[in-house]
């Protein structure tokens, strides 16, 4: 069935702004409403089915869109990054926003962002905050190390964050009080941060053992680099992985380059960093473990390999083979470690792909 009216929203944390398009007739309806579900359903329900609505994705999430959907609307969410907006427009209002969503919903040019179900953006939000909280301990511990390389106390030994090396800070005194205050607090701050991390960690391992994504993250684990932080963060952030191929998970993760080309001339540029932020991070630092020599799996690796069938057991070993290999070529040609390592992480997503991807479609890892 072709839709009747095409319904672009404005959503905010206060009010939603609602734009109603019908090609057929013309006709054209504005309405300013509460940022309430029901008030939403309420005023879509006053035009002809079959309708479609769409809003932009941003910090309102996907509430509206589930209730929408629960009540048989067919509702979307657009992918901000891809709106088309002109650069000489420099008007921008509600109702211009909730206009350009409608009429580009009505000519088909909406690239749409895939709705999780409540479950799944849980799993996600708990990723996120193992996220968040590391960068919070990093920024902390480079605070203690900067007060101290600014007084000229340097730590002897070359491992740091060790029980030996929280004696040794807690033995720094400074003459002014203010500074040994400060120093104190930075001290206690980075030690609540790590044990606060460690109880997330605690938390992301028991609950990958008992979500949905049990066998994608067992999978995920066989290759070098990726522990199982890494993996349920993957695992919970790309969700379906059947979306994708080889190929193309790479674009969204902003792992290609970009490109400027015009006429006869072609220019590659630096990658597009498009698509998930965080799982971008974890493919790259898991990338760097690829460089290390590798002739056979160690401890871990033998561990995690007796978790997994047969077939996922054989494509595992051979995409590390494959990805040391790489970085071995990568050094003989002098490549720049960092355009190497985004090279390896590329291909990195390709060999995640085909071990989750036919997981979820219930497939044989031969035909990956």
């Amino acid at each position: 069935m072709f839709e009747h009216t095409f319904i672009g929203l404005d959503v905010h944390a206060v009010n939603i702004v609602g734009h109603a398009l019908s090609p057929a007739t013309g006709e054209i309806s504005t309405h300013t409403m509460a940022s309430e579900p029901p008030m939403v359903l309420e005023w879509v329900h006053r035009f002809e089915p079959p309708v479609k609505v769409v809003y932009e994705s941003g910090p309102t999430g996907f509430v509206l869109a589930r209730y929408l959907r629960a009540a048989g609307i067919n509702c979307v969410v657009a992918a901000a990054s891809k709106l088309l907006r002109a650069p000489g427009d420099r008007v921008k209002t509600d109702r211009r926003d909730a206009r350009v969503l409608a009429e580009m919903l009505a000519v088909g040019s909406i690239t749409e962002v895939r709705i999780p179900d409540p479950d799944e953006e849980a799993l996600r939000d708990l990723s996120r905050l193992r996220s968040g909280t590391a960068k919070d301990l990093a920024h902390a511990r480079q605070h203690v190390n900067a007060i101290l390389l600014r007084h000229g106390i340097r730590y002897p030994n070359d491992t740091r964050w060790t029980k030996e090396h929280s004696l040794w800070l807690h033995r720094q005194r400074f003459e002014q009080p203010a500074l040994q205050f400060t120093y104190e607090a930075d001290v206690e701050q980075a030690e609540l941060l790590a044990g606060h991390l460690a109880r997330i960690d605690k938390h992301v391992a028991a609950t990958a053992r008992a979500c949905r994504y049990g066998p994608v993250i067992d999978a995920l684990m066989c290759m070098r680099g990726i522990q199982i932080t890494t993996a349920f963060g993957l695992a919970v952030e790309i969700g379906d992985w059947t979306r994708f191929t080889g190929s193309s998970i790479g674009s969204y993760l902003g792992l290609v380059p970009s490109e400027n080309s015009s006429g006869q001339s072609r220019h590659l540029g630096a990658i597009t960093k498009a698509g998930n932020t965080y799982a971008r991070k974890l493919l790259i630092e898991a990338a760097w473990q690829h460089r290390r020599p590798y002739s056979r799996p160690g401890e871990r690796l033998l561990r995690q390999l007796d978790l997994v069938a047969p077939a996922t057991r054989i494509r595992a070993l051979e995409g590390n083979h494959r990805l040391h290999h790489k970085w071995e070529v990568f050094d003989e040609r002098h490549k720049t470690s960092v355009k190497a390592n985004t090279a390896i992480a590329r291909e990195l997503a390709g060999w995640c792909w085909s071990l989750a991807a036919p997981l979820q479609r219930g497939e044989s890892m031969t035909a990956a």
